[in-house]
């Protein structure tokens, strides 16, 4: 099936996945990022969208069902890349996805802090890539350098909002939901704006302009997300810890 909806191109939904998740700045790249997704089938990026919007806005109410999907999706994806050096990519895909998926249910909360602290370090190395563009415009090799330590940010966002699925729960969940659902989103209407050839210059030299540009597409609306559903009124038993 996968391969059936990946087959406008060559590569399956799984390898342009793990290429486009391969370093953790990945939105601070965009001509690299727009390289990959324009190979994301539309079936593919139809389903990223309503995925990623679902997620954005309503993944509090459903977040163990959240939590244990993305953890499949973190899983399959990188049991793939990791099965290419041994040729069976589905076998060990298929195997560390369904295995994060069932380690969900016995720690969720576990799982909900380490989704919070990868959601931060995501946000932390974006952030932090922009930046170094945004300060060192004048100067491209020391952005270059400055942008090379952006595991620093990771490692900042990932030890801030790791620790505070212990003490914000809600905030916690509220949080990976957001960016993970922003993040899916934005990938998916890139993706499918790629597909139409009248656009697909303008759109690739826009987005391309500035290190800035798709980190503000992705954070805005998590943001948005985030403030819509920690302001939503708590569902019964959705905040159980």
């Amino acid at each position: 099936m996968i391969a059936t909806l990946g087959q406008q191109s060559q590569e399956t939904v799984l390898d342009i996945v793990s290429k486009v998740f391969s370093r953790a700045d990945t939105l601070a790249h965009p001509e690299s990022l727009m390289k990959h997704l324009q190979a994301l089938s539309m079936v593919w990026a139809v389903v990223f969208l309503v995925a990623g919007i679902a997620c954005m806005f309503r993944g509090y109410r459903f977040y163990r069902a959240v939590t244990v999907i993305v953890a499949m999706g973190i899983g399959m994806t990188s049991g793939y890349a990791l099965g290419l050096e041994i040729r069976a990519p589905y076998v060990v895909g298929g195997c560390l996805g369904v295995l994060l998926a069932v380690a969900c249910f016995p720690m969720m909360k576990y799982a909900v802090a380490l989704l919070g602290g990868l959601s931060g370090a995501w946000v932390g190395a974006n952030v932090w890539t922009a930046v170094c563009y945004v300060v060192n415009s004048n100067n491209p090799e020391m952005a270059q350098a400055a942008a090379a330590k952006h595991w620093f940010g990771a490692l900042l966002g990932l030890i801030i909002c790791g620790m505070l699925a212990f003490v914000l729960f809600k905030l916690s969940v509220v949080l990976f939901t957001s960016v993970s659902g922003s993040t899916i989103a934005v990938l998916g209407i890139l993706a499918l704006l790629l597909q139409f050839k009248p656009w697909q210059e303008h759109i690739r030299s826009g987005l391309s302009a500035h290190a800035m540009t798709i980190p503000l597409l992705v954070f805005v609306p998590a943001l948005i997300g985030l403030i819509l559903q920690e302001s939503a009124q708590t569902p019964a038993g959705a905040g159980e810890q």
